[in-house]
């Protein structure tokens, strides 16, 4: 009888170990998905300085969409808050940038000018690649959490205080950043 129980201890004890280690495992990926989201991103803030004084030299006189850009941009790299948080920030700075190339469609020497054209392919190939890290972001965010909700493994989550992380997506409570960006070509 000693030996059954001795054998159940041991293979209980065998299996903390194996989910706890798979649970740190999925944690790291978690860290290190967002990393990725974060690169993308810090690359799309370096590109919109450039991008926005290449249309300035055409319009001039659209000051107000640029100061919507810049903010929207401002306020982006400086939330350092939940993946929620940012991607709220991060979807409003994406709909100042559909204004300014808006705005192309007015000039159409902006248009044809090949230092726009090279910034905006830049930047959408930016905005594929932000897409793309956010899916496996949250890919991985599934699968770290399901992990933590299961039987058993959630009795070993538990255990050692793993919490479940946060999806980059923007709440339904969140209608500033569903609303479109105003713009007024005055």
């Amino acid at each position: 009888m000693s030996l059954i129980v001795l054998a159940f201890l041991a293979g209980a004890g065998l299996y903390a170990i194996v989910t706890y280690n798979q649970l740190v495992g999925l944690r790291e990926k978690v860290k290190e998905a967002w990393s990725g989201i974060e690169v993308h991103m810090k690359q799309r803030y370096n590109l919109i300085p450039n991008l926005v004084e290449t249309v300035k030299g055409y319009a001039k006189h659209e000051s107000g969409t640029f100061e919507l850009v810049t903010k929207a941009r401002s306020d982006a790299m400086a939330n350092q808050g939940t993946p929620a948080e940012q991607a709220a920030s991060e979807n409003i700075l994406s709909g100042t940038l559909k204004s300014l190339f808006a705005l192309s469609e007015n000039y159409p020497e902006l248009k044809a000018n090949q230092s726009f054209l090279s910034l905006q392919s830049e930047l959408s190939s930016l905005e594929d690649n932000i897409q793309s890290a956010r899916r496996y972001y949250n890919g991985v965010v599934r699968t770290n959490n399901v992990k933590i909700d299961q039987f058993p493994s959630n009795l070993v989550a538990k255990g050692f205080n793993f919490i479940k992380a946060e999806f980059f997506e923007l709440s339904d409570d969140d209608e500033a950043a569903r609303k479109p960006v105003p713009v007024n070509f005055d």
